[in-house]
């Protein structure tokens, strides 16, 4: 087996770490308070993921790359797998009510269904159900 890492981080660029945080919390998710501050806030996605929401300031100061405005253009797509179709749904309506907005249409395929939307700052956020008996990954 292949390197295998213990947490995944994912750093993104938010104009508002105040204002972003409030967002996701809004959609139900949590904020590990020993990494947020006013320049970082630390959404936990699960045990050994989380979403680090990074002031603009901050994250050019570790890129040090020029950065895409998520509304105009396409870096990162991140993608939830959910346990149910009424929880893709509940998640992406509950995200319009909070200030984001829809990305594409539901996506009803064969063992897989989903939908997605936009964070305050234009992140693309899929969010998914599989049906793993159906998908031949179980």
């Amino acid at each position: 087996m292949g390197r295998q890492s213990k947490h995944l981080y994912i750093n993104l660029p938010v104009k508002g770490v105040k204002e972003s945080k409030a967002f996701f919390e809004q959609l139900g998710f949590d904020f590990d308070q020993r990494l947020t501050n006013d320049q970082a806030a630390c959404l936990v996605i699960n045990d050994t993921i989380t979403v680090m929401l990074l002031s603009l300031k901050h994250f050019q100061s570790i890129s040090e790359k020029q950065l895409v405005d998520a509304r105009h253009g396409s870096e990162v797509i991140i993608s939830l797998q959910v346990d149910s179709k009424e929880e893709v749904d509940e998640l992406v309506e509950q995200a319009i009510a909070a200030g984001g907005s829809p990305f594409k249409e539901k996506q009803d395929h064969d063992f897989m269904y989903g939908w997605s939307f936009q964070d305050l700052d234009g992140h693309l956020w899929e969010v998914f159900y599989m049906d793993a008996e159906r998908s031949g990954l179980s």
